[in-house]
């Protein structure tokens, strides 16, 4: 042993860089299997997870926590991953799988199966591993509290990748409150009947990147949410669906505010929409400097649409504000004759911009419509034709 510990420090005095670094690297990583989880689908695991991440968020300099591949882990129980960390960088690696428990099964609260918040410096590689959120046993009683599968709050300078998340009881990944994020390659599936599941919700939120993902969904692939600015969405793959959504904004009179969103270079298959804004009458705020552009559409109902009163929930006065809202270089097809409606409440909506647009209908020989009600701006090179938007 004498003459181990000889030779370990000859070699840290030689390269301390390379040889003591590596060392300190495999110090501060953390299984949960060495940390009680059994992985085999049956026992939960939920503990594991815990004792696990408090150990890598504990440690100094980078940490990273390994679930392991070739098992299945089971969570009966709603997961806290919690900072701050006093470990300058955590890497999650999500190798294996973890499925959640059933609804009479599970023993969490109603809210999220697996929260990480206030942990900034974080990665998350998905490679190999998936998440189940075993929703089919929640969606039947559509009126009831069903939690989302992954949540990320107030967490900055994040970045997750090759995620696959299934049959979430609710929202699949909700954002909330994290400044300067990327969410790349990543895959949601669940049924296109399935109640409320969104894709990924970002809501209070900037800098955000979502990139390079197929969503499949019963509700919006992606919504952008309240108080959230600075939103960039590429590559996307969506449907089945509601499509990417601005809102919904402005409930019960809240003030609701997004800006400069750019989503671009996306495709809606089968969705049932496909661009959209949607906001309730008598809400507050705002949803301004908004884009989408180079969009592919395979047989969308409302490939574009604006809905100021969403859901028809009547109030008085009052209403988010849509300006500076562009649609351009859409293509494909719309699977019902209303290709683009743009319904604005009696405030109007302004500056909306409809350029390089070829909506035609996926029955041959139908024609398609645009419908505009209070809605101002310029159609250029579009089909169907936009007669009734006003100047």
């Amino acid at each position: 042993m004498q003459r181990l510990i000889t030779w370990i420090l000859i070699l840290c005095f030689v390269s301390p860089l390379c040889f003591c670094e590596s060392l300190m690297r495999s110090t501060n990583t953390n299984s949960v299997i060495d940390n009680g989880a059994t992985g085999d689908g049956k026992t939960d695991d939920s503990q594991a997870f815990l004792s696990a991440w408090q150990k890598t968020c504990s440690a100094k300099g980078a940490s990273t926590l390994v679930i392991p591949s070739k098992v299945v882990f089971l969570l009966k129980k709603k997961i806290i991953f919690k900072g701050p960390c006093q470990a300058t960088n955590i890497n999650i690696q999500l190798q294996g799988n973890i499925t959640v428990a059933t609804q009479s099964a599970w023993l969490g609260d109603k809210s999220t199966i697996i929260s990480i918040t206030n942990v900034n410096g974080l990665t998350i590689d998905g490679s190999g591993g998936s998440i189940d959120g075993s929703g089919s046993s929640w969606w039947s009683c559509k009126t009831c509290p069903r939690p989302s599968v992954l949540s990320f709050n107030a967490c900055n300078n994040l970045s997750v990748a090759n995620l696959t998340i299934r049959n979430s009881p609710q929202a699949h990944i909700t954002i909330n409150g994290c400044v300067g994020a990327t969410f790349s390659r990543i895959t949601i599936v669940s049924p296109g009947d399935s109640p409320n599941t969104d894709g990924i919700d970002i809501s209070s939120s900037k800098n955000i990147l979502i990139k390079e993902s197929n969503i499949a969904t019963g509700d919006d692939c992606i919504a952008i949410i309240g108080d959230s600015s600075f939103i960039n969405v590429t590559r996307i793959s969506c449907g089945p669906g509601h499509g990417i959504s601005i809102g919904s904004l402005g409930r019960d009179q809240v003030h609701d505010m997004v800006e400069q969103v750019y989503v671009h270079n996306c495709s809606f298959t089968k969705t049932t929409n496909g661009a959209r804004i949607k906001t309730f009458q008598g809400g507050q705020g705002s949803a301004r400097n908004i884009t989408y552009e180079g969009i592919t559409l395979t047989q969308v109902f409302n490939p574009i649409i604006i809905n100021q009163n969403y859901m028809e929930l009547m109030s008085e006065g009052g209403g988010v504000q849509v300006s500076g809202v562009t649609f351009r270089g859409f293509k494909g097809t719309s699977a019902d004759d209303k290709a683009i409606t743009l319904a604005c409440g009696s405030q109007g909506c302004f500056n909306i911009v409809l350029d390089q647009v070829s909506i035609t209908s996926s029955l041959p020989g139908k024609p398609t419509s645009c419908s505009c009600m209070n809605a101002h701006g310029t159609a250029t090179s579009t089909v169907p034709n936009c007669a009734s938007l006003l100047k």
